[in-house]
């Protein structure tokens, strides 16, 4: 029998027999045979053994004098066992441990430092906030295990410390610790992201209204209009706009969605509830629709222009009407080119319509069009209509330069749904046919031909 495999028995009758004895381990095993048992395979030459020895750590041999005894072999192992014996005590879960992991930190191996740094997580506390900031700024993997870190971290001052840290941290580092606040869904900090999003700094402004997006309630909706008015317009105020907007679709009721926000819009000043308009838009509904029509046949040009792009934003088709009348008649082209796009965004929404009424929009919208670029964006949403008239719809582009690479695209995504493409067999081989002579894409052709074999 050759070595390697002497060694796979080995490993397999150490297992059995740990897995027997491992059911009387006490609490405090560290009189017990099993902790020298599992030091020495830590200190094995043979890598299946050190694997072995590892589980014991992560699994067995309970008690706190089990952890000091593994804690004391960190200096005694190479940076690749310093750092695998760290993550088994950090699945551990002994904090027992963490003396030993904040000495690794000043390892000079960056591979253990960021098993260091990781541990923390599951072994820290509060006190260890500061630190694991401070390597939110780190280069390397460290910087990753920080996050990770901070996002783990239990306890009942750990959130508190997070916030404490925002307030004298630099704006890159306040940007991290938002993303950090939202990933532990830790709403009790909602009022310090509050205060976040009326920072002097931009990013930090945007990171926090992201996270009120995902953490807020739509009792904090009028406290962040405070943050959207601030924003500045462009990417900026577009994703404060996006924010509240989830938070209001978090409502179940889709009549009520609106009503926190119409509800704080009412106490704004004239001003302000005009930079709000497009807000409105976003979340839709019919108390939202009147104010946004009013505010379109307002002869003001701002109120009138605030008005249009709310419109434009609207969650569904329920505006078509009025997005194909500003499409003819808008005075002002730029807003007339917009009122076309919104009309083929929302043509193809699944908002209730069947396929035939969304494709009779979306066809609709195309013979209104007048450049290729829209006449390109209604082939592409029309990817969202699963039904063959759909496809008899986009096939005759195939053949036209100027949108047959559009047209490959939406006709392999049609393809991909088999519930679709297997009753009507024979047109979609057809159409497929031609997206794989004509697609200059390597990836639509060979969606193509595996959905010709019948591969999802």
């Amino acid at each position: 029998m050759k070595q390697g495999d002497l060694n796979r028995l080995a490993v397999f009758c150490l297992t059995v027999c740990l897995a027997i004895g491992g059911v009387a381990v006490a609490a405090d095993a560290s009189s017990d045979d099993l902790v020298p048992m599992v030091v020495n395979l830590l200190l094995d030459k043979d890598r299946d053994m050190r694997a072995l020895g590892l589980q014991q750590v992560r699994e067995a041999a309970k008690g706190p004098a089990a952890t000091r005894r593994f804690v004391a072999l960190l200096p005694k192992l190479p940076p690749d066992g310093q750092a695998a014996l760290l993550d088994a005590l950090a699945t551990r879960g002994d904090t027992t441990a963490r003396p030993a992991v904040l000495e690794m930190l000043h390892s000079r191996q960056e591979a253990v430092r960021a098993a260091a740094v990781r541990a923390l997580g599951a072994l820290g506390n509060a006190a260890d906030v500061p630190l694991l900031v401070r390597t939110l700024d780190a280069a390397g993997s460290e910087k990753a295990a920080a996050r990770t870190s901070l996002v783990q971290l239990m306890g009942p001052d750990v959130t508190a410390a997070l916030v404490g840290q925002m307030k004298h941290s630099p704006a890159e580092t306040k940007v991290k610790l938002l993303a950090v606040l939202g990933a532990r869904r830790a709403r009790d900090t909602i009022p310090a992201i509050l205060k976040a999003a009326l920072d002097d700094d931009a990013d930090v402004r945007t990171a926090a209204m992201r996270v009120l997006g995902q953490l807020a309630k739509p009792k904090h909706i009028p406290a962040m209009l405070k943050g959207l008015l601030k924003a500045r317009p462009g990417p900026e105020r577009d994703w404060a706009e996006k924010a509240v907007m989830f938070v209001c679709k978090r409502i179940p009721q889709a009549s009520q969605r609106a009503r926190p926000l119409l509800e704080a819009w009412k106490g704004l000043n004239a001003a302000d509830q005009v930079s709000v308009l497009p807000t409105l838009g976003r979340v839709g509904g019919p108390a939202s629709l009147k104010i946004v029509a009013e505010a379109i046949a307002d002869k003001d040009p701002r109120h009138h222009a605030a008005g249009v792009a709310a419109i434009c934003y609207w969650p569904d088709a329920s505006v078509a009407p009025q997005l194909i009348a500003l499409a003819r008649s808008e005075p002002d082209a730029p807003r007339r080119l917009l009122a076309l796009r919104a009309l083929i965004r929302v043509a193809a929404l699944p908002d209730g319509r069947s396929n035939a009424q969304r494709l009779v929009l979306l066809k609709k919208a195309m013979s209104m069009a007048t450049g290729d670029d829209d006449r390109n964006y209604v082939i592409k949403r029309a990817n969202a209509i699963r039904s063959i008239e759909t496809l008899r719809f986009v096939a005759p582009y195939l053949g036209q330069p100027a949108f047959a690479q559009q047209a490959c695209a939406t006709v392999v995504e049609l393809a991909h749904h088999r519930e679709l493409r297997e009753p009507n067999q024979a047109e979609f081989h057809r159409a497929l046919d031609v997206v794989i002579r004509t697609s200059k894409d390597p990836g639509v052709v060979d969606r193509a031909k595996r959905y010709q074999r019948g591969q999802t």
